[in-house]
């Protein structure tokens, strides 16, 4: 779970990050604004290949968002969901979030999404999902995505998902084991448990797709205007020392936007 140009190991200390929005102040490209895999830095340097230009029209602002966005591309290809299905997406953070925008974009799909905070519910209904909480889950669906972390909410997918359903898992549980019920209507109703994860790309798409065009797709994707809506507060990178603790424990954080002088 290395991050590209990371120095150290956790716990600490560890240079991390991957979601950087820069402007170019030397080479060929001087004065483009780019994205780039790289931890949180003031100024760095990287070869023309390691970064890519950010879409016309695409705000700096927004862009910061397009590692969650390539995730959430490449959960929706791991699951398979089709035009028309029902689709619910366990977790409203960024990349559940994302990841049910996604869905709804495609046609005749019901999507919902599914939070233990109902104050996600406004903002998930703007993305054009439907939202409910853990204890209101919708029947019989096709497609089940779990982005919570949580254990019990992929308990709860198995017991939603309609005969020859898919469940995808897109958490990381870490080095937590997690109880997963394999009896019952898992083996009975020929249900199939997909891993989803970012840092390959689905075998499928391999012989055409490349991880760059995949980040190029997700920029691309970002063109909408709402999901700004998932951009929840923003600081001066100097104020960190002082702030991030309260950032993390706020549950109204979703992405924090961490700002370069």
């Amino acid at each position: 779970m290395r991050a590209p140009h990371q120095e150290g190991s956790f716990p600490f200390p560890v240079k991390y990050g991957y979601a950087a929005v820069a402007r170019v102040e030397e080479g060929a490209s001087a004065g483009q604004k780019v994205f780039a895999l790289f931890p949180h830095q003031t100024r760095f340097c990287l070869l023309p290949d390691q970064i890519v230009p950010l879409p016309e029209g695409l705000p700096p602002q927004r862009a910061v968002l397009a590692a969650n966005m390539e995730t959430a591309l490449n959960i929706l290809w791991d699951s398979g969901a089709g035009a028309g299905d029902r689709i619910t997406v366990m977790g409203a953070g960024v990349v559940g979030a994302l990841v049910g925008f996604l869905c709804a974009r495609m046609p005749g799909c019901e999507v919902t999404l599914v939070d233990v905070d109902p104050a996600r519910a406004e903002l998930v209904r703007n993305l054009g999902c439907a939202f409910a909480e853990p204890t209101a889950l919708p029947p019989a669906q096709d497609v089940i995505i779990n982005t919570s972390g949580s254990s019990s909410a992929l308990t709860g997918a198995f017991e939603i998902a309609g005969p020859g359903a898919t469940v995808v898992e897109a958490s990381w549980h870490g080095a937590a084991l997690v109880e997963v019920p394999l009896g019952g209507a898992f083996h009975s109703q020929r249900l199939r448990l997909v891993s989803s994860q970012v840092g390959a790309l689905p075998p499928a798409r391999l012989p055409r797709w490349t991880h760059r065009r995949r980040l190029e797709k997700a920029l691309e994707l970002l063109l909408d205007e709402r999901v700004d809506l998932l951009i929840s507060g923003e600081s001066d990178f100097e104020d960190l020392p002082h702030v991030y603790a309260r950032v993390l424990e706020d549950p109204v954080t979703l992405c924090h936007r961490i700002r370069y002088d």
